[in-house]
This record gives C-alpha cells, structure tokens and sequence, in this order.
C-alpha cells in the first residue's frame, strides 16, 4: 500500500444553532492513499460534505486532526482541489478565462496559463468551446469546464462533492468515464462524495460507509471490480452482490437518520 496522502484522525465536528448543538462528525478516522479514489456513501446529513469541507480547509474540526502528506491542515488547502454540484463558474468570462483564473491568480504569465488552459480543455473534450460562455454549454459541458479549471490549479488531491448528481443519467455516466480516465493519467489521488451506490462501485478503488449522524465510518469496502469499469459491469453478478451489500448497510443508517433526534 503506498503513503497515506489524506490522514483523518478521530476527527469530530460539532456547530452550534440556536437550539443546541448539532454533532455532524463523531471520531471519524480515514488514510487515504496516493493516487487512490475513495467514494464516500451515506445518509443525507451524515457529515460527508463536512469532512470534505474540514480536507479542504474551509472549516477547522472540533477535534481531531485531519493531516495532508504529513502535515495537519490549518486553513484553506491549496494542494485540494474542490469540485461542487454547482458548477460555480464565473458567467461573464470564457472557458478559456474560466481555466486560466487560477494560475492567474497564482501570477502565472499570460502565455503560460493559457497554454495550461487549453491542454485541461482538451483534455476533458471541449476543444473548440475556448471562446464559448458558460451560459451557452450544457450542465455536462460546464462541469467538465469545473473540472478542468480545478485540474489547471495542479493540485495534489480532487474532494468531489457530488459533482455530476445534477445530471441527467447518460451524461453523468460519461463524466464518471472522463474522470476516470484523466485519474488515471494524472494519478491524482481523490476523495468523492456520493449518494449512488452505483457511482461509488464505477469510480472506486474503496467504498466508505458512513453512519447517520454523527458521522462515523461503519464499513470500508475495498473494491475489486476489474477496470476498465464499463457500463456492462453494472450487469454482474459481483457488481450487484457489492451494491445489496452496500445498500444494506446504508439503508440502516437512513432509517435511523429519520429516528434520530436533529439537536442536541
């Protein structure tokens, strides 16, 4: 097994409301490995946008510590790279300019980042849409301008929080692929958020199985599906053992996230 990149450690997360105190994360420990995808799976208000959110930076744990190749994270990360749902693109500027913002921001030359920027553009297939505003793509083509704007910032780590839920099946199944592939070649290590088993099983090298909350990890599963991964695999019989194992255990925690108390 190579280094851990990402190392959480008895990570707990606690915010205050106006009615008590809420407790998303509890005790939660994951190594994450070098080039490794870990999809994250569990009750909706489990906590897994949370500890993504902690792995980046944008919010510190209660307790515990959350490390990043050795060194415990004290603020916003820039060896992470978050992609979202949304596609939080800026309107006004091409996908050109879209890539190029961060190494922009970085003082990178024009030259330079624009070359960065065309190399991710081709990469995720939108050769062509340089000069095109996000307004005019597609949900699929904005989200691989996402992509491909975090991959030109040249981080270490891809957090992925549900990035392709909204939308439609077949142009998610392609994102899934497209992912894949630029993992592959990059060797990027990723931790990726999901409420689909299925999207967990295509994407995966492990499976984590988070509880309701307060979230703890309740089951990791390493995932010996042989790649390439392609769609037909949803048809066997080792892909949909995996995927009954999996929904048994999150089918508990989403009966007893509707039981448990909110506050506390």
């Amino acid at each position: 097994m190579t280094e851990a990149v990402i190392q959480a450690q008895d990570v707990s997360k606690i915010f205050p409301t106006r009615k008590g105190i809420l407790s998303a994360l509890e005790i939660f420990s994951l190594d994450v490995h070098k080039g490794e995808v870990v999809c994250i799976v569990g009750a909706s208000g489990c906590g897994k946008s949370t500890f993504l959110n902690i792995v980046a930076g944008f919010i510190p744990p209660t307790r515990g510590r959350v490390l990043l190749e050795g060194k415990e994270i004290q603020g916003v990360e820039p060896r992470c790279g978050m992609i979202f749902q949304n596609y939080a693109l800026f309107p006004w500027m091409t996908v050109l300019e879209n890539v190029a913002f961060g190494p922009r921001l970085k003082g990178v030359s024009t030259k330079r980042r624009h070359e960065q920027a065309h190399r991710w553009i081709a990469m995720v297939g939108l050769e062509g849409f340089e000069n095109a505003y996000p307004g005019e793509l597609s949900g699929g083509m904005q989200q691989r301008v996402a992509l491909s704007r975090v991959l030109a910032n040249e981080p270490d780590v891809l957090l992925c929080d549900e990035p392709f839920a909204a939308l439609d099946a077949m142009t998610r199944q392609i994102m899934q692929q497209e992912l894949l592939h630029i993992v592959h070649k990059s060797q990027k290590t990723v931790l990726f958020i999901t409420h689909s088993i299925d999207e967990a099983l295509i994407l995966s090298d492990r499976l984590v199985v988070m509880s309701a909350r307060p979230g703890r990890v309740k089951a990791i599963y390493k995932n010996d599906l042989p790649r390439p991964r392609i769609l037909d695999m949803q048809l066997t019989d080792r892909f949909i053992e995996l995927k009954r194992e999996v929904w048994e255990l999150v089918q508990e925690e989403v009966i007893g996230s509707m039981t448990a108390p909110r506050l506390g």
